[in-house]
């Protein structure tokens, strides 16, 4: 199991959390979305539940819960153009807006 950062994601997170002043790490995840069924979620972590899995690269901690990372096992984040890129080895088919993905 792995999830990975380029440079310029990390980069980018650790600006966001060093500006928030706190958090445990950024929350990758996804929810029922769009027109191809699945969207990527982001969110801050203060507090890490019993059923996540951590995975740290470049100095930032990557949480995923449990129910989650089926869809995201191997997915490496980009940051590109004012905002993240998904590189998700999983996903079958994207919309053409870029917004949803699909297993």
């Amino acid at each position: 199991m792995s999830i990975s950062l380029t440079e310029n994601a990390a980069e980018c997170i650790l600006t966001f959390f060093h500006n928030r002043g706190k958090g445990e790490g950024l929350r990758l995840g996804v929810r029922t979305s769009g027109c191809s069924g699945m969207a990527y979620v982001l969110e801050f972590v203060d507090i890490i539940n019993e059923d996540d899995t951590i995975f740290e690269d470049k100095d930032v901690k990557v949480i995923v819960d449990g129910k989650n990372i089926v869809y995201l096992n191997g997915i490496e984040l980009d940051f590109v153009n004012e905002g993240f890129k998904f590189n998700n080895p999983n996903s079958k088919n994207e919309c053409g807006c870029g917004e949803s993905f699909n297993v």
